[in-house]
């Protein structure tokens, strides 16, 4: 018999953030040594060219380098907990102002992409489960696997070489140079500066250099939602509701898209919360195909420079936004699917 209140939804959202506070101690504590099992000093790797023996030294000194692990490791838990993600090396900058500066680009691709995979996975899904076997079917489950398979720089080459120049669309960057001159930075977002200005034509610049970059994306992870949508419409259409609203004599159509599609878009939403990491690691080789000016590009830069507290700060930032929405979409899910919170 299950207990009273053990599937209360305040209850249920409680016990999540119990679990997430161990799981983000694990991760911060994975980042932590794993960069320290990297061979070399990090601040001589970052400035070794740039200072002299007593300058690194000092340097050293400054960032606690020269205090033992355990004392590193109590400072890095600390800062983190007060969201200091540290300072870089190689410019002497707070890691934030590197993630505001240049999350808003990273954000709008990333949203961009979601929407695009979304809008292309879960129709497409719906298709191959309402129309099992057949040649749609067929074809859909080929490019999901397909599209899923295919490099993301790969995919980006191919739009580049056979869709821009027909179509007009730039390949590089997030915008024209006089956009990013003319329009005033508010959020560091630039598409949303560009409406808060109201400006019409850095609106439709900012957009037609989002649009390669976030089809490559897209792409690249609607064949995750294809197969997932798939393969639940097929679960849900045997289940004995959906046979007894047929049997009530309820058209095929109705009974699809008002009891099976909806039920089968409660795993997809599961989901979502593992496939923005994904989308995370994608953006960061789309910004690298597409040179767009994002977190991801910055953080090639800082591995390249071997610019250890920025990789750092980066990827701790990456690991705690990853941990926070997987957190939000657990809570989601057990909105719209009570039996979860059981």
């Amino acid at each position: 018999m299950t207990r009273a209140g053990s599937g209360s939804l305040p209850r249920y959202i409680l016990q999540r953030i119990v679990l997430v506070i161990p799981m983000i101690w694990v991760i911060l504590t994975l980042v932590f040594f794993i960069l320290r099992v990297a061979p070399g000093d990090p601040v001589s790797a970052a400035l070794g060219g740039k200072l002299n023996a007593q300058a690194l030294e000092q340097r050293r000194e400054a960032l606690g380098f020269n205090r033992p692990l355990l004392a590193q490791y109590w400072d890095y838990l600390s800062s983190v907990a007060h969201l200091d993600f540290g300072t870089t090396f190689s410019d002497n900058q707070p890691v934030l102002h590197v993630i505001r500066d240049n999350g808003g680009a990273t954000l709008t691709l990333t949203v961009a992409a979601f929407a695009i995979a979304l809008l292309v996975g879960i129709p497409l899904g719906l298709l191959a489960g309402r129309y099992r076997d057949s040649a749609p079917d067929v074809g859909i489950r080929l490019f999901g696997i397909v599209s899923y398979a295919a490099p993301v720089f790969f995919v980006g080459f191919l739009l580049q070489f056979y869709v821009a120049e027909p179509l007009g669309l730039p390949t590089s960057g997030d915008a024209s140079p006089i956009t990013v001159f003319e329009v005033p930075t508010k959020t560091h977002i630039l598409l949303v500066d560009a409406f808060l200005s109201g400006n019409g034509a850095a609106i439709q610049d900012v957009l037609k250099h989002l649009i390669l970059p976030s089809v490559c994306l897209g792409l690249v992870i609607c064949g995750v939602f294809i197969r997932l949508v798939r393969v639940n419409m097929l679960q849900t259409m045997q289940t004995d509701y959906v046979e007894a609203a047929e049997a009530r004599g309820l058209k095929r159509g109705s009974v699809t898209w008002r009891h099976a599609f909806r039920n089968a878009l409660v795993p997809v939403i599961t989901v979502i919360g593992l496939q923005f990491a994904l989308l995370l690691g994608g953006a960061i080789l789309t910004e690298q195909t597409f040179n767009w000016p994002g977190i991801g590009q910055k953080l090639v830069l800082y591995i390249n420079n071997r610019d250890y507290g920025a990789v750092q700060g980066i990827i701790t930032f990456f690991a705690l936004a990853v941990v926070i929405i997987s957190l939000l979409v657990d809570i989601v899910n057990a909105l719209i699917d009570p039996r979860v919170r059981y």
